[in-house]
């Protein structure tokens, strides 16, 4: 392999810049996985000993908190103890995700115009494919906004069901990557606080027309209709986009109105 070099640094000064640590926790990461070492082994004792990576005690134990404080590892003292691969749950990954977008979120456009692209696959996706069992939790997710709200909160929790309803859609899908890019959409979307304000806004009307997407939806779904749910869905969230946008101005210039 061709080794790296920029004009006018020596080589490998890029790589020395990174600290100790981190260089030791992706060698031992890189080991877990040519080890094919799966989530419940045991990292072999000498991959725990400073000595097989030629740096001090203090160093490793750093190495060592960086996998765990990544999900990649965890310590266990006593008999039978000792560093544990483990598996990276999605929820973990997606909140370190979203907090990776905290202070600079994106806009509601750059969002849907990959859902656009995305939830469409996964409907269609799923068509023909749903258990008895994922029906009746879909099912269950819509029933929580098909009655009219006693009131705002009642309102806003429903908002909030409609995106549970896109969510477990990606919790079902076999293609885990497909989902999981559709769970952090819906995450962004939850967190943001632009939407988190159009989500409280009093609309009547908005209730009906996701209600009658999904149910439009999963009726395709379960009829094995791959075409025509991915359709559904490419419509809906083209509708979704637009009146976020058109929320997300109408907050934004009252919001200037109001500046002095």
């Amino acid at each position: 392999m061709t080794e790296l070099t920029v004009p006018g640094i020596q080589p490998n000064i890029i790589a020395r810049r990174r600290k100790r640590p981190d260089a030791v926790a992706e060698q031992i990461r890189e080991r877990i996985i040519d080890s094919g070492l799966a989530p419940g082994d045991r990292l072999p004792h000498e991959w725990t000993e400073p000595e097989t990576w030629h740096v001090s005690r203090g160093t490793l134990r750093e190495a060592l908190k960086i996998l765990e404080s990544q999900g990649l590892t965890r310590s266990k003292t006593g008999p039978g103890g000792g560093v544990f691969v483990t598996s990276v749950e999605a929820e973990y990954a997606i909140s370190l995700l979203d907090n990776l977008f905290l202070h600079e979120q994106p806009s509601i456009a750059d969002i849907y115009a990959i859902r656009k692209e995305l939830e469409p696959q996964l409907a269609g996706s799923l068509a023909g494919r749903l258990t008895p069992q994922a029906i009746d939790s879909l099912q269950a997710t819509i029933r929580l906004y098909e009655d009219e709200p006693d009131n705002a909160e009642e309102e806003y929790q429903q908002r909030l069901a409609e995106l549970d309803f896109h969510e477990e859609l990606a919790r079902l899908c076999e293609n885990r990557l497909l989902g999981f890019l559709c769970r952090f959409l819906v995450s962004l979307l939850r967190d943001m606080t632009v939407c988190r304000d159009i989500y409280h806004q009093h609309n009547p009307e908005l209730r009906e027309t996701g209600l009658h997407y999904q149910v439009a939806l999963l009726r395709a779904m379960k009829a094995g209709k791959a075409a025509q749910a991915g359709e559904l869905m490419r419509e809906h969230m083209i509708a979704a986009e637009a009146y976020m946008l058109e929320r997300a101005e109408v907050r934004r210039r009252t919001r200037r109105q109001g500046e002095p």
